[in-house]
């Protein structure tokens, strides 16, 4: 795979997002990401962005995610997933149409 770099232009407007929950759909042709802000104490969720990609770019993400976390923990020290926790309910969406 090639690798080229490319000038980022961030909007000094663009606000950083805060997102403690992640909801993943999927189809043929897309990958959605709704990222959420959990609110303490209640049983409610706002959506704070969409980001929709196509399933090669999902497949890159996956990859560079499992990397990024291989050099974090062996910088930081391993971290144990909520899905490793005993009675952990944390779902995610799948699928849609």
């Amino acid at each position: 795979m090639s690798q080229h770099e490319i000038s980022v232009n961030i909007p000094q407007a663009l606000d950083p997002v805060y997102a403690n929950r992640i909801q993943v759909a999927y189809k043929e042709d897309e990958f959605t990401f709704m990222f959420l802000h959990e609110i303490p104490g209640t049983n409610q969720a706002r959506a704070k962005s969409i980001v929709s990609i196509t399933p090669k770019h999902a497949k890159n993400l996956l990859a560079i995610l499992a990397r990024s976390m291989k050099d974090y923990e062996e910088k930081y020290g391993t971290i144990q997933a909520p899905s490793e926790k005993a009675g952990d309910t944390n779902v995610t969406m799948r699928g849609y149409s």
